[in-house]
């Protein structure tokens, strides 16, 4: 699978927002370094005010396979249900973005090899 520039993952995350998920401001691409210098990225946030980093990447780095990390906490989180509903509203949010994100890989693998035109993907 080609590493997946950070332009092209703020694209997909726009492409993502327009199909009108519900997008958390606090989305956001942030650089990684790739093999060989590349331009590469990830998709991280911090969930609600939890103080606890999540990322979405390639698992491993360079498969069309996405994965859903939450680094470890120092600290218990605790909520109210309220909260708790914010909470799994964006864990859902973060489920399909990170569906979308493998699906656009695949399409990307699909062009790439030739065996679909972009058009038809609507690339």
């Amino acid at each position: 699978m080609p590493f997946h520039s950070q332009e092209m993952l703020e694209q997909w995350l726009e492409e993502f927002a327009a199909l009108g998920y519900s997008l958390s401001e606090r989305v956001r691409v942030i650089p990684q370094d790739g093999t060989d210098g590349r331009d590469t990225g990830l998709i991280a946030l911090n969930l609600l005010d939890s103080m606890t980093l999540t990322y979405l990447q390639p698992e491993p780095l360079g498969s069309i396979h996405w994965g859903i990390t939450f680094e470890a906490r120092d600290i218990d989180l605790k909520m109210n249900a309220g909260r708790t509903l914010e909470l799994s509203a964006e864990l859902a949010m973060v489920s399909i973005l990170c569906t979308f994100l493998q699906t656009k890989s695949l399409a990307e693998v699909e062009v790439e090899a030739g065996s679909v035109e972009p058009e038809a993907l609507g690339l």
